[in-house]
């Protein structure tokens, strides 16, 4: 059990105290309530870019991360369709540096061009490296807009385009910031040996004073059902051919989001899965064959994907991977099957949640979905999933034509 505390300051900051007496470290994670689905689709990227922004100094903090490790401290961020996340950790002796720092920089960046050019030079770069110049790591901005035709998850968080990074302004920038990077927009979590009494003295000290901001948000569509299946072909100098499925599934609150998620398992997790013993193993179809979901808040994706033998064509991966799916709908899962992935999953659960910043991230991410007490409900949830309603769900979610298919053809197979 995780235990919280829970207020908001008046300028509409949510803080949320978990109290740990065996710690001798103290967590900061802020979550601001923006990710790559609150951009504008002609100027994508920014969530992203302003994860590293977010390093580039204030005019009070020229180097965010200089007196952080003075305080013997560390810190880092990351960025996904529908948060960004910034968590620090330093010793409970030092942890008003953490609190100083963190106000600073929400009240404002430095904003100077120098640091603008910087790291939109860095995410270039991460664009290029990632995306463009290793094998198949284009295939995620391929996937996307083939999947969705109106919500924002149809681009990765990098951005559509390196162009809506490379134009990006300093007025952009500032607008992005002073929209998104407010107290009303975030969630504080405070954990460690630390007083919840002392967590509001500091709160009203660094953070209080911020003033609130009128969050204007996108009116973004949500994506309609799909109805038919789709298709695309690529071909690019990789090692060998690669085909990819994904299938439109629940949102993260939904019943077939925890049934799908562990059906990925049953599926595709290692080399004891479904797919791997039937597609790798017997049929030598594949040479490695994974299932896996997109992990988003609103309805995100199940796929497969498999990286295929020389002398197996599309047509026999498409066929090897329908039938092991039918075979599912035919026989389910077994309890062996299902009470494996249940106890492997609780135990990830369990695991994790013995690290102070895992706690600390996970009452963030339960309050941003609107239901701090997932964070010790989560467990249930899974365990919930009954063989019926795995099959149910597999079913309703794995039809023809609510999927989209990417044929990644190795030039070298021709």
């Amino acid at each position: 059990m995780i235990h919280y505390s829970r207020f908001v300051l008046k300028n509409g900051l949510t803080v949320i105290h978990h109290l740990d007496e065996n710690s001798q470290l103290a967590v900061l994670n802020l979550l601001y309530k923006v990710g790559s689905k609150e951009e504008d689709p002609n100027k994508t990227g920014f969530a992203h870019l302003f994860e590293h922004l977010m390093f580039g100094g204030t005019p009070n903090i020229p180097e965010f991360d200089e007196p952080l490790q003075e305080a013997g401290g560390d810190s880092n961020a990351f960025t996904s369709n529908d948060i960004t996340n910034y968590y620090l950790s330093l010793p409970l002796s030092n942890i008003e540096t953490g609190f100083w720092l963190e106000s600073d920089r929400m009240r404002g960046l430095a904003f100077s061009q120098k640091s603008l050019d910087v790291q939109k030079g860095v995410v270039i770069e991460e664009f290029k490296e990632r995306y463009l110049n290793q094998p198949y790591g284009d295939i995620w901005l391929r996937i996307l807009p083939l999947a969705y035709k109106e919500h924002p998850y149809s681009w990765p968080t990098i951005g559509k385009e390196i162009s809506h990074i490379e134009e990006a302004n300093m007025d952009q920038v500032k607008c992005f910031f002073k929209n998104f990077y407010a107290p009303n927009n975030c969630i504080l979590v405070v954990a460690g040996n630390i007083s919840f009494e002392r967590v509001k003295e500091l709160c009203s000290i660094y953070f209080e004073d911020i003033p609130a901001q009128e969050i204007k948000r996108i009116n973004y569509p949500q994506e309609s059902v799909q109805t038919e299946a789709r298709f695309q072909e690529i071909q690019s100098d990789v090692p060998s051919n690669l085909i990819l499925k994904a299938w439109h599934m629940g949102d993260r609150l939904s019943q077939n989001y925890y049934a799908m998620d562990l059906l990925s398992d049953i599926l595709g997790s290692g080399k004891g899965s479904r797919l791997y013993d039937e597609l790798v193993k017997k049929q030598a179809i594949f040479s490695e064959i994974d299932a896996y979901i997109s992990g988003d808040t609103e309805p995100g994706l199940f796929l497969i994907e498999g990286k295929m033998l020389p002398e197996t064509s599309f047509d026999q991966a498409e066929n090897a991977i329908k039938g092991a799916l039918n075979e599912f709908f035919r026989t389910g899962c077994t309890d062996r099957e299902l009470t494996m992935v249940q106890n492997k999953t609780e135990t990830n659960i369990r695991f994790g949640d013995v690290n102070l910043l895992n706690r600390a991230m996970k009452l963030a991410f339960a309050e941003y979905l609107g239901d701090i007490e997932l964070t010790n409900k989560e467990i249930n949830l899974y365990l919930d999933i009954t063989k019926e309603i795995l099959l149910s769900e597999a079913k309703r979610t794995l039809v023809d034509t609510n999927c989209s298919t990417i044929h990644y053809k190795s030039l070298s197979n021709d």
